[in-house]
């Protein structure tokens, strides 16, 4: 028996050498993954925060266990793919539409404060039970079977069996489709887009008619009621615009009510200028400075006064048709609108109306005062 042992202990201990490292360190199997899909806007500053800041963390705790794909939703394909994961995961209305949104399993994460808080449980409950496949929403396997060549390397492990370099999710490179027609992009959000209509012949209208003072000006005298009102809808505007910074700011989705779709509108790459100025701080800016300048045309005296009210009103005329083109964006080129924003248009546009009497007539005593006496006098000359 002691010889028996004597031979056996020796290849016990071998073999129990031979097997630690493999239960220190045990390889992922098959199945033993979790993957999911991210949604995002590539001018989403809260997309890029957890793409940068997030991700490559937890690719470095858990390696190939986990595999995420990107999703741009301005990729018309994409954008359709992102309301079909909205459909299927029954995401409330107050939150449709914005991103940064995760979907792994049969849930789903909105924002870069759940993301980070939530997903690293999420994916070590994953792994504890064997695994989380890819979400079952719908077109997510055509889409990915589709996918632009430079990206079949990955998709062929699954997409994203290794990582990126920057331990970002590998983006999912959809074929660009025909674009979309205009009648098919209007009847995205049909209700929103007509009263978008609306407001847009408005402004035109509004622009033609101001317009047309610019050409028969004439001495124009300012109300009390005028000038409250002007001070009431700078005051108005300052606070759409701030909340529309703060949502953009934020990655908080914005209320919309009943009617637009005001959080696909705000993940659009037009909600920034330069991909850097959030549309909202533009606005806010810009009624920030029309209240001190019509202010200022109210108080002041002579020139001062009358540069004021000429600020305040090209302000106004600035604003207005900015808000004019963006107007025209929403219902026929992103094919949702966004009722802050028509909002904000019908206030600069009521601006732009009543500070244009006042700006024209200090306009042409400016210029009546920079002509000299003799040309004023031929002027005024009868016949």
């Amino acid at each position: 028996m002691r010889r028996v042992l004597r031979v056996l202990l020796p290849a016990i201990l071998l073999a129990l050498i031979l097997a630690a490292p493999a239960t220190a360190a045990p390889q992922n199997q098959e199945g033993t993954v979790v993957r999911a899909v991210f949604f995002y806007s590539p001018s989403c500053g809260h997309c890029q925060y957890v793409i940068t800041e997030v991700f490559p963390l937890l690719f470095e705790q858990y390696g190939d266990q986990i595999e995420i794909i990107g999703i741009d939703i301005t990729n018309p394909a994409a954008h359709s793919l992102f309301q079909a994961a909205i459909e299927f995961y029954e995401i409330p209305e107050e939150v449709r539409g914005s991103v940064p949104l995760l979907t792994v399993g049969d849930t789903w994460l909105i924002g870069s404060r759940d993301i980070p808080e939530q997903f690293p449980g999420i994916v070590e409950a994953g792994l504890a039970q064997g695994g989380i496949d890819w979400p079952a929403i719908p077109g997510l396997a055509e889409a990915m079977a589709s996918a632009q060549p430079e990206t079949t390397p990955a998709l062929s492990t699954s997409i994203a069996s290794t990582p990126a370099p920057t331990g970002t999710p590998v983006p999912l490179s959809l074929p660009t489709p025909r674009p979309a027609s205009v009648a098919s992009t209007f009847m995205r959000d049909p209700a929103g887009n007509s009263l978008a209509v609306v407001v847009l012949v408005g402004m035109i209208a509004s622009v033609v008619l101001v317009g047309l003072r610019l050409r028969k000006p004439k001495p124009y005298s300012v109300s009390g009621r005028t000038s409250l009102a002007v001070v009431l809808l700078a005051l108005a505007g300052m606070a759409i615009a701030g909340y529309l910074t703060f949502v953009e700011t934020s990655g908080i989705p914005a209320v919309c009510g009943p009617v637009g779709d005001c959080n696909t509108v705000q993940n659009s790459e037009f909600a920034v200028l330069f991909g850097i100025i959030p549309v909202g701080a533009l606005g806010l800016a810009g009624y920030a400075a029309i209240l001190p300048a019509w202010l200022g045309a109210r108080r002041l005296r002579g020139r001062a006064a009358d540069w004021a009210g000429v600020l305040a009103f090209g302000l106004a005329a600035f604003g207005t048709l900015y808000s004019l083109v963006l107007t025209f964006l929403e219902p026929f080129v992103i094919g949702a609108t966004c009722m802050w924003c028509l909002t904000s248009a019908v206030v600069i546009t009521a601006l732009l109306w009543l500070t244009s009497g006042p700006g024209v007539a200090a306009l042409m005593r400016l210029e009546e005062e920079g002509q000299p006496e003799a040309e004023v006098a031929e002027e005024a000359r009868p016949g």
